[in-house]
Formats: structure tokens, sequence, C-alpha cells
């Protein structure tokens, strides 16, 4: 490993599961990787976040992420709910209500996301300077 490979291998980390999962190669075959990849997409830590606090009804989960469609909403909720990251349930209204909340599971997440929203917004001037070089750089601004 160089000095510019991050130590990913930490001695708080779970062993990897077997020789697919190991931390430095990303296997295809791991099933971590495609946890990863449900977890760290963009709707996913937005819905957790909104979902950070109390329950909340689909439509008020909408409301708080402009941009999103009704479809990717519901294939983000189902995913999360599926991996056991957040919990559904049906309120005995009438018309009939849904409302979803973070499991246990999930709120396990919120400290490592809260850690790199924290990151973001400190270097966030930072990040945009690298963009604006790059672009200039590479005939984009």
């Amino acid at each position: 490993m160089n000095d510019m490979t991050p130590d990913l291998a930490a001695p708080d980390l779970p062993a990897p599961v077997d020789e697919s999962c190991r931390y430095e190669t990303f296997s295809a075959e791991c099933p971590a990787r495609l946890l990863f990849d449900q977890i760290a997409d963009k709707w996913s830590m937005m819905i957790l976040t909104v979902l950070d606090g109390e329950p909340q009804r689909f439509n008020a989960i909408k409301r708080r992420l402009e941009g999103v469609s009704q479809k990717s909403l519901t294939q983000t909720l189902r995913r999360l709910e599926r991996n056991g990251l957040i919990e559904r349930r049906v309120l005995p209204t009438s018309p009939v209500a849904v409302e979803y909340r973070m499991s246990a599971l999930g709120r396990t997440l919120l400290q490592p996301f809260r850690a790199l929203y924290r990151w973001t917004k400190t270097h966030m001037p930072e990040v945009e300077a690298a963009r604006t070089s790059f672009d200039r750089t590479n005939g984009q601004g």
C-alpha cells in the first residue's frame, strides 16, 4: 500500500466474509458491494436523513426531496425496507395511509451520514475550486 491509498482494512472493521469481499478489491461478487451501492446512492442517504426524527408519510418525504420522482422514491423506499433500514407501517385510516420510519439498524447509519454531510459542508469551497481548475484546464469553463 502506498501513502496515497487509504487503509480501508482498519482494525475496527469486521473481517471480510470471503476473499471476494476484500476491502481493497471491491469484487463484483461481494454482497457488501451491492449493499454499499444501495445505501450510498443519493436518494437513500437523503431519505434516511429525512426519516431521522419521526415517521413520515410518502408525500411528506417526496416534498422534502426536491427532484425525486414518484417511481424513484418508491423503488428506494422498497430497497431500504428490504435491507432492514426502514420500516413501513400501514395506518388504519380512511383512505389507507402508509408511513415510513427508520429502523434500529437504519439508525446505525446516522453517525456516518452526519459525518459525511459535515465533510461536504466543510470542504465544499475546496471542491468548487478543484472543479473550476479542472474545467479551466480541460476547456469546460
